[in-house]
């Protein structure tokens, strides 16, 4: 497995770059909003990347809730970690769109609010897990992130069903978008996603390096005193 993550980096490292190409060249300019539409194929890919991770996170915490399993504890923190990343980034250039199209940085439009809750929810998350030291932490940790999963189809149907400021979906819901347009978000998407599965995969083989490390200086520490008790009876 190791031989197969370079030449995985590579394969999508090329596709990053042949995505950044499409987006901001070959894509064509949309004729009401310029060229600033264009954030379009990093926020959309962004957010439904974030969705993907944190639904994920979801099915690792219920497993871990059901079986106590350490692998799906660690899979759920990792997809966490790279969700909020993910979902950062929805956050900053749906800004940076709304600036000059809205003459407004932010408003309390319900998605956007919703979006907000979120991330709030799931650093919350990675702030639980991050500081607490107690021995339930991975458990209230997966009861969180069961609760913040219950945001994540809000967020997406909230432009469905209420009518928000946001704009409305193009892709399904009655929505349209120029084929060409279509292509390039499709494969702005394929990149984001496959960059995410190769970070959350770096991780994991991180948090497992660290647990066996912390496994190991538990054990040492408990061996330690018995240790110096059996040294302390053979020089007596």
């Amino acid at each position: 497995m190791k031989r197969v993550f370079p030449i995985l980096a590579v394969l999508t490292a090329g596709l990053l770059s042949y995505a950044l190409y499409e987006a901001l060249v070959a894509a064509p300019t949309e004729q009401t909003m310029g060229d600033v539409q264009r954030i379009f194929y990093y926020h959309v890919p962004s957010a439904w990347t974030a969705f993907i991770l944190f639904f994920v996170n979801f099915f690792a915490s219920v497993a871990y809730l059901i079986w106590r399993n350490t692998k799906a504890d660690m899979v759920a923190q990792v997809t966490a970690e790279v969700g909020v990343i993910f979902c950062t980034v929805v956050l900053v250039t749906g800004p940076i769109w709304a600036r000059p199209v809205w003459g407004i940085w932010w408003t309390w439009d319900l998605r956007l609010t919703l979006t907000l809750v979120l991330w709030l929810i799931y650093v919350s998350y990675l702030v639980l897990r991050r500081f607490s030291s107690s021995g339930q932490t991975p458990l209230l940790a997966a009861v969180l992130a069961v609760f913040g999963a219950l945001d994540v189809p809000l967020v997406y149907f909230s432009i469905w069903f209420f009518r928000t400021q946001h704009p409305q979906p193009v892709v399904g819901g009655g929505g349209s978008i120029d084929p060409r347009m279509l292509h390039v978000l499709l494969i702005n998407w394929l990149a984001f996603f496959c960059f995410a599965a190769l970070v959350c995969w770096s991780r994991y083989r991180l948090e497992v390096l660290r647990r066996e490390v912390d496994e190991t200086l538990a054990l040492e520490a408990l061996l330690e005193p018995r240790a110096k008790t059996s040294r302390s009876r053979s020089a007596g």
